[in-house]
């Protein structure tokens, strides 16, 4: 059973979240030839004050 974790930003749309989920599911069961039932996808939305590049936050930026 692929386990599948994605971190982003907070911000996304539920539709923009389903469709990640239904790709991401798509690309796995065609690359690793698994069901898609066994295809679990974890979206784990992070703060931008949590996200830092170059030295800043993301919610600096």
């Amino acid at each position: 059973m692929p386990i599948v974790q994605i971190q982003l930003l907070e911000g996304r749309s539920v539709e923009q979240k389903k469709e990640i989920i239904q790709g991401v599911t798509a690309a796995i069961v065609q690359t690793a030839q698994v069901p898609k039932d066994s295809v679990r996808v974890i979206l784990m939305e992070v703060p931008p004050i949590h996200w830092g590049t170059g030295g800043k936050t993301k919610a600096e930026q």
